[in-house]
């Protein structure tokens, strides 16, 4: 009984890990072959600085697919599911605070395209159950892992 309760705890963590490195992987594509575009929605967010607005569009797409890498391929782990929690609250924030301040803004989470419309509540209810299953790899990381 122990045994199958570990193994299927197990391929949740796997099933969790392979998903969300593709979630990271998928996000940074687009904004990778299209950075102005991208720059132009981390502009639209109004929350950095001007001079912060080039270097967040240069960094988060690549820093999304070096995520998306370690997690499919389950590797500096402990890292990886702590960066991509805390990048999730970051983005949640973002969107929250922007929806509070009634700015119809578009996401820019998997495309710099802006015909998808405005970012809204299904938006930020969507990267809350990323934020859930970044979580549960990171306490599976630092604390499940170990105990098994």
């Amino acid at each position: 009984m122990r045994n199958l309760e570990i193994s299927r705890s197990k391929a949740a963590y796997h099933a969790a890990r392979l998903f969300m490195g593709g979630v990271f992987l998928y996000a940074s594509f687009d904004k990778i072959l299209h950075p102005a575009a991208f720059a132009e929605a981390v502009y639209n967010y109004q929350i950095l600085p001007d001079a912060a607005v080039n270097l967040a569009a240069l960094t988060l797409p690549w820093l999304e697919l070096l995520l998306g890498i370690c997690l499919i391929a389950g590797v500096w782990l402990p890292g990886a599911t702590a960066i991509s929690t805390g990048l999730l609250l970051v983005f949640i924030a973002a969107l929250a605070y922007n929806k509070m301040r009634g700015l119809d803004i578009h996401c820019g989470c998997f495309s710099t395209e802006t015909t998808e419309g405005p970012a809204g509540h299904w938006t930020v209810l969507r990267d809350v159950a990323f934020l859930a299953v970044s979580a549960y790899l990171t306490l599976y990381v630092f604390f499940r892992q170990k105990a098994i």
